[in-house]
């Protein structure tokens, strides 16, 4: 359980920050339905700058993202997995954790649905919730032996061609020692959270958010003798372009930074992770049934 560093909550969470996909139609109605259940239960109440600036709510006190870290105890994210996704990279390290408020489909992280949210919420910020440790992706992108760019995945950090080129041709290593040389239309390198996502759609199998690994998964390999491996949490896994026009990488889907022949992205399990937590009772083979329509047994089994 995470411990919330608020004096006045002592078993719960004072310091409230909400975070809002703007885009969403209503959320302007949702974060002052969910500010006002917080400042009912005697919380102090900030909204994310962005989520303010977007929404144009000036009713509760701004805080950029940056500064939640030892001044907010829990951090709300209204929408889905990829708001979800944007906000966790930033608070990676932080000790901010956070819950995720769903507005439509079930989301995986985003695991609360909006007509629930009276009931649980109640109960997380009272102190009454399951903690959900997660780890990131630090990947480095090198050309000549210099880092161009560098970023957090929670996802995925995926290595693959345009739309209209043709495959790629990458050498992978994996602590140094070579692995393969792959022809494809490119690679995912998931964390178990990524594993229910572009990495499950090309093959991969789910892993559960506890297991210690990081799953490599080729995307439509020309040998079909390539297949998805599991790797322990140390590896680092080095991708080099060696052929392949148009050739990107791709950070949790939202960043990307494109890449030449004789580029090398390394990546490796980063030392930063988020908490997400959940209400008691919470069950990812629930999540998982629910999500990916698996039969259920009669509620009698």
């Amino acid at each position: 359980m995470v411990s919330p560093s608020s004096p006045n909550h002592p078993k719960g969470f004072g310091r409230i920050a909400l975070v809002g996909k703007y885009q969403a139609d209503g959320i302007a109605d949702h974060l002052h339905e969910l500010a006002k259940l917080a400042l009912g239960h005697g919380c102090e109440v900030f909204l994310e700058a962005e989520t303010a600036k977007n929404t144009q709510i000036n009713d509760y006190p701004h805080k950029k993202v940056e500064d939640f870290a030892g001044s907010i105890d829990l951090a709300i994210v209204l929408g889905g997995d990829g708001t979800m996704l944007g906000i966790g990279r930033q608070l990676a390290g932080s000790k901010v954790p956070l819950v995720g408020v769903n507005l439509g489909r079930l989301g995986y992280m985003t695991d609360i649905p909006i007509q629930d949210v009276k009931t649980v919420l109640t109960e997380i910020i009272a102190g009454h919730y399951e903690a959900d440790e997660r780890t990131l992706l630090d990947a480095a992108v090198l050309r000549d032996g210099k880092v161009i760019n560098r970023a957090l995945a929670l996802n995925d950090v995926v290595v693959n061609r345009s739309g209209i080129s043709g495959m790629v041709e990458l050498a992978v290593k994996v602590n140094d020692s070579f692995m393969y040389n792959q022809r494809s239309d490119g690679l995912i390198v998931s964390t178990p959270t990524g594993s229910t996502a572009y990495a499950l759609s090309a093959g991969g199998p789910i892993l559960h958010p506890r297991v210690a690994g990081i799953l490599l998964v080729p995307i439509a390999p020309h040998a079909l003798s390539n297949r998805p491996i599991v790797l322990p949490q140390d590896a680092k896994t080095s991708i080099e372009v060696i052929s392949g026009r148009e050739v990107i990488v791709n950070f949790d889907m939202q960043s990307l930074t494109h890449l030449q022949v004789g580029d090398r992205v390394e990546v490796r399990q980063s030392d930063k992770t988020i908490s997400l937590l959940h209400p008691r009772g919470h069950s990812d083979y629930r999540t998982l049934r629910e999500k990916l329509h698996w039969n259920e047994y009669p509620s009698t089994f």
